[in-house]
């Protein structure tokens, strides 16, 4: 799909002083667009916002399922095992993230504690001043970095690392820093973010909320959660009351 921007008037269309406004060319012929109007012919010729709709659709959905071939199932166990092996210490989960992967991370704490294993939002860049106060020896930290270069949550890790703390690593990255700073990493590469940029995260978000929904699953099964409890959880909203049968 072409990048060029469309001029939003014939006015931005710019003219050759040797070539006044009007000037068409005789090898052209008569009638003919000159070569400015024909260029601004072709920046109209844009896809659609339906098409570009449709078109995200359907890369995602592929994006997806290749990674459903890439994600390693035994990595997310191990990270289940992890966890819960942390939880039988009296350790507690703590999920930190940098930008776009901050909002992941506070979205992942609130999952897994709404589906029983207590979990907490580590806010990365304060994690070296003093927030790695919150955690403690026996903890459990995922990381969530696309790139795994991140220099504030390399920083953070260490501090971490410092103190003893297990690492999941989630990333697109199998060789960066912070994948090789983990105890497990759970893969979520993506090739195509979405959007005429390429670059924006789109479907990378999605890839790490993938796999992260695939571990809360995962610890789910291992606690045997009941509706019951989960309604305890939820004593207000329409999911209590689906959980209740109300």
């Amino acid at each position: 799909m072409s990048t060029r921007q469309q001029p939003d008037s014939l006015a931005e269309v710019s003219v050759s002083p040797s070539e006044p406004e009007g000037f068409s060319d005789p090898a052209i012929g008569a009638g003919e667009p000159n070569n400015a109007m024909k260029e601004l012919a072709e920046t109209e010729k844009q896809t659609s916002p339906s098409e570009v709709i449709e078109s995200f659709f359907d890369m995602v959905v592929e994006e997806l399922s290749a990674l459903r071939t890439r994600a390693e199932s035994d990595g997310i166990e191990r990270a289940a095992d992890l966890i819960l092996e942390c939880e039988s210490r009296g350790g507690r989960v703590h999920v930190t993230g940098i930008g776009k992967s901050e909002h992941i991370a506070r979205y992942v704490a609130s999952l897994l504690s709404s589906t029983g294993t207590p979990a907490y939002f580590l806010h990365a860049t304060e994690c070296v001043h003093g927030s790695a106060g919150q955690v403690c020896e026996s903890d459990i930290t995922i990381a969530i970095s696309n790139s795994g270069t991140t220099p504030e949550l390399l920083s953070a890790v260490e501090v971490l690392r410092e103190f003893g703390i297990k690492v999941i690593a989630v990333s697109g990255n199998p060789d960066s820093p912070l994948a090789q700073a983990s105890d497990v990493l759970l893969y979520a590469g993506v090739e195509n973010e979405g959007g005429a940029l390429n670059i924006v995260p789109r479907a990378s978000i999605l890839a790490k909320i993938f796999v992260l929904c695939a571990l809360s699953v995962a610890l789910e099964a291992h606690k045997g959660l009941t509706r019951e409890q989960y309604a305890k959880w939820h004593p207000g909203g329409a999911l209590g009351r689906l959980a209740r049968g109300e």
